[in-house]
């Protein structure tokens, strides 16, 4: 019984943990264009475009309306501005329940219209930043990168716990400045 339920603990751990192959700090950050929303509203997103006006911050997550992501989206509507202070943008980008993404970036309680969200359908741009969910590869990890103005990679963060993505994140943008 106790073989049992550490098998079972085991494959639970699996199912959460991500890829731990990540691009790496210094690393230049796959440019890429996707279908995204914005308050509801579809638009297309171009990385390159982004990065001319500052630095980026493009957080992967694993599915819209899920209860991590959930929270992490709703953690970044609530930071935004202090974002926005430092000059930078954000994107989440999202592999799974795509079709779920306009109403994502539009609920208060999630995304709030104050960021896009863009559809990865086959995690294509999660798997050029080695972003992808072990378990269920064709959706992304819990990733997220600040790219800076020059397009290199100059942080990443990356955990299952949607907690500190946003303090790590918004840490990594002030620290460009110095």
């Amino acid at each position: 019984m106790k073989r049992l339920a550490m098998l079972a603990a085991l494959g639970v751990a699996a199912l959460a943990t991500s890829a731990s192959a990540e691009l790496k700090a210094g690393a230049k950050a796959p440019d890429f264009t996707a279908p995204a929303y914005l308050a509801g509203q579809p638009f297309t997103y171009k990385l390159a475009d982004a990065l001319k006006k500052g630095p980026v911050v493009v957080y992967f997550f694993p599915a819209a309306h899920t209860k991590g992501c959930n929270i992490e989206a709703h953690l970044f509507s609530e930071a935004i501005d202090q974002f926005k202070a430092e000059h930078a943008t954000v994107i989440g980008v999202t592999a799974g329940n795509t079709d779920q993404l306009a109403d994502f970036s539009k609920e208060t309680e999630h995304c709030g219209g104050k960021f896009p969200v863009a559809s990865d359908p086959g995690a294509k741009i999660a798997k050029e930043y080695d972003a992808v969910l072990t378990a269920k590869p064709d959706w992304s990890s819990r990733t997220s990168y600040v790219i800076a103005k020059n397009g290199q990679v100059a942080d990443v963060y990356s955990a299952m716990d949607p907690s500190e993505h946003v303090s790590k994140t918004l840490a990594a943008v002030k620290a460009l400045k110095k």
